[in-house]
């Protein structure tokens, strides 16, 4: 089961050449388009490479997550949404391929055009596009999806459309963007927007909206039953209007795909055992080897699957608020860092068997290196030398404890570090110049019981420095409203990151996070470096100068010192039923989203 994953890499760059000139330009309406170069499927393609296209259908797959939802509108800033419902419940002009960088297929558009440069972009809507209830997707859909997204959808929506010119229907089934910027991605951006139903909005008011409507899209699935709260099922809807597109073939093979949702995790892990999810994600390697040996697995009823993957590591840790006094200091956030005791806490948490995130991108292509910024990636960071943090230029590696329980040479770099910031101990208090003592608040879900675990480790070792931060723990819809308006100190933080950095990277880490509420820019962090370099890798004309710029982006962001990293999953851990099967061949990003379980099928 060795994945094909680098071939599609190789293919993609061998093209580089062609890419922004004016040969570059479709001469006529297209099939796909790809970042750089051209797609690697041609034009009369009979399936995505991962995808089994001979697969059965029927069955269902049964998963489980942790916390609640009081929302089925997954475009909106307010409420909890299951996640999966962006994903499985909606289309878009586009497809993606999760077997390439970045390339798009048609999906609800048979074609795209573009401008020479990517200065506008125009779709060709398929005649046979139909809504779940029978009618036909139309332009004016299109255009009042792309409008009500921009301008009263989630804010991760705003960033792109502030950036669209103009919008105008071409033809009776074609749209054209034009874009008011240089920015290459958009034109691949703009077609992975979902397709919405207008009729269905009118007299409503879009950005209200929870669980008292589900808003109809065009996927195979549609919700079938929920409980707010409790569970959300979808059936595959027979009449889907694309089962016989290429891009589809071997997709949506299950009957049903349902959510449900416990307190917390080891909840949620007795109900997989006892046969109430027969899918389960597995995210601490040691439990994966020590506690995976109940019945069902000795049988061979449920079968334990590792799904590697070439995608960034990301980041996952516990972000802190540079908002809030506390953190605001660089130095201070070294501190915190230097405080958590990785080698200690890996070993406790997972025997040590997972690696630590070393960076943003790490695991890939695309991550920092070791040692000074050189060529390239040190000319783009220069102009900024004055104002990158310690690390940036020469060079940075997360500190590295002795795995012993007491941690002392770190906790002694921590305490000279909250020195030079001007904290110092009183009386077994870590105290400013004026007595008042450094004090935060550390927020969390309900239900995360392996990241409380591991703050209850983190707390003892700020104790030992006169520190004795606060755990406030929530239910997952007023979590939601916290960190959606930045009113905390610090709290877990998960950020999963692609081959193909573009766009959303603005609403990653752009200064309009800083005060906008509902961006990803949880930090808070405000730096002309990370805008720059975004602006970069968007407009890259070839691959080099686009790994060159991420690199770079790549050490602004760690040096930042903005969150305490913890493990990493370079492969997926998934215990399945027997039955639940998937193709053998793998597409470079792994298991994620797009892959399981739109390629799995149910086989007896």
């Amino acid at each position: 089961m060795a994945p094909e994953i680098f071939s599609i890499l190789r293919r993609s760059c061998a093209v580089i050449a062609l890419i922004c000139t004016g040969a570059s330009a479709s001469a006529e309406p297209q099939h796909g388009i790809a970042m750089y170069g051209d797609p690697a499927l041609p034009p009369d393609f009979v399936s995505l490479p991962y995808a089994n296209p001979d697969a059965p259908t029927g069955g269902r797959i049964v998963n489980g997550e942790v916390g609640s939802f009081d929302s089925l509108n997954p475009h909106i800033l307010k409420g909890t949404v299951p996640w999966q419902l962006a994903s499985l419940g909606y289309e878009s002009l586009m497809g993606r391929s999760w077997d390439e960088p970045f390339t798009l297929y048609g999906l609800l558009a048979e074609s795209i055009d573009v401008g020479p440069n990517r200065e506008w972009a125009e779709f060709t809507l398929r005649p046979e596009a139909r809504f779940s209830d029978g009618t036909p997707v139309t332009i004016e859909d299109v255009l009042w999806s792309y409008e009500t997204l921009g301008t009263k959808g989630h804010p991760r929506y705003a960033g792109t459309w502030a950036k669209v010119a103009s919008m105008e229907q071409t033809g009776p089934r074609s749209v054209r963007f034009t874009f008011g910027v240089e920015d290459r991605e958009l034109a691949l951006i703009i077609g992975m927007r979902p397709i919405l139903k207008k009729a269905q909005w009118e007299g409503h008011d879009f950005a209200a909206s929870g669980i008292d409507m589900i808003p109809i899209g065009t996927s195979p699935y549609v919700i079938d039953s929920f409980e707010a709260g409790r569970y959300v099922a979808l059936k595959r809807n027979p009449d889907y209007w694309g089962r016989d597109l290429p891009f589809m073939a071997g997709q949506a093979n299950l009957d049903e795909i349902r959510m449900e949702f416990y307190g917390d995790s080891q909840v949620m892990f007795e109900a997989f055992k006892a046969g109430e999810l027969n899918s389960l994600r597995e995210n601490n390697a040691e439990k994966w080897d020590t506690q995976y040996n109940f019945p069902a697995v000795e049988q061979g009823d449920v079968v334990k699957s590792v799904i590697p993957h070439q995608r960034p590591s990301g980041m996952t840790g516990f972000v802190m608020n540079t908002r809030r006094d506390a953190f605001k200091d660089w130095r201070v956030r070294d501190a915190m860092i230097h405080a958590f005791n990785f080698e200690f806490i890996n070993e406790t948490m997972t025997g040590g068997k997972q690696p630590r995130i070393t960076s943003y991108f790490s695991n890939s292509v695309l991550g920092m290196d070791d040692g000074p910024a050189t060529g390239r990636v040190e000319e783009l960071l220069t102009p900024f030398a004055d104002q990158l943090l310690p690390g940036a230029m020469e060079g940075y590696a997360l500190p590295v404890g002795d795995g012993s329980l007491r941690n002392r040479a770190n906790i002694g770099k921590a305490m000279e570090l909250m020195e030079q910031a001007g904290w110092s101990i009183d009386a077994g208090r870590m105290v400013n110049g004026d007595g008042n003592p450094f004090a935060f608040d550390i927020l969390l879900p309900q239900g995360m019981t392996e990241e409380q675990s591991i703050i209850d480790l983190y707390v003892q070792a700020l104790e030992r420095m006169g520190i004795t931060p606060t755990i406030t723990t929530i239910d997952p819809a007023q979590y939601q409203e916290r960190t959606n308006s930045y009113d905390f100190d610090m709290t877990y933080y998960r950020r999963g990151l692609s081959l193909s950095p573009g766009n959303e990277q603005k609403l990653y880490w752009g200064a309009r996070g800083v005060t906008e509420p509902g961006s990803r820019n949880l930090m808070g962090m405000d730096s002309a470096a990370a805008e720059a370099l975004i602006d970069v890798l968007l407009n890259a004309r070839d691959r080099d100068d686009f790994v060159a710029a991420t690199k770079a982006l790549d050490r602004v962001l760690t040096t930042g010192r903005y969150v305490i990293p913890i493990y990493q999953w370079n492969v997926s851990r998934i215990a399945h039923a027997k039955e639940l099967k998937y193709p053998e061949r793998l597409p470079i990003y792994g298991d994620w989203s797009g892959w399981h379980p739109d390629v799995w099928w149910y086989e007896e």
